[in-house]
């Protein structure tokens, strides 16, 4: 069977899955942490990862290299426009974001080093 990372990898690739995908650089998996429990972890009889918890899928990520990463929004300074984008940043707060700088779509052949630690 495949370990952790190329099971990862064949996920986003496949676009078979609307909860993960690669970010705009391609250099971070990005999560939407409710519809992964139900599309990715919730699945009957045909589990990709062998957890149905995302804090357990969130330790392996932990436990191979990735890092969790903050999003940064710059903020504006006239009220209405802060407000709306308050209102976007907490729709986005679902959305987490891993990097590993061995997990990148450019290059796929550096997967084969995300080891265990």
């Amino acid at each position: 069977s495949l370990r952790f990372p190329q099971k990862l990898w064949k996920m986003l690739e496949s676009g078979k899955f609307q909860s993960i995908w690669w970010s705009e650089s391609g250099k971070c998996v990005a999560i939407n942490k409710d519809l992964f429990e139900v599309e990715v972890l919730g699945r009957e009889g045909q589990q990709v990862f062998r957890t149905q918890k995302i804090k357990s899928f969130m330790r392996q990520l932990n436990a191979y290299g990735f890092t969790k990463m903050q999003r940064n929004f710059q903020r504006s300074a006239s009220l209405p426009e802060f407000l709306a984008e308050e209102a976007a940043a907490s729709a986005n707060s679902q959305i987490l974001y891993y990097f590993n700088p061995s997990f990148n779509r450019a290059h796929p052949w550096l997967s084969e080093t995300c080891k265990r630690r």
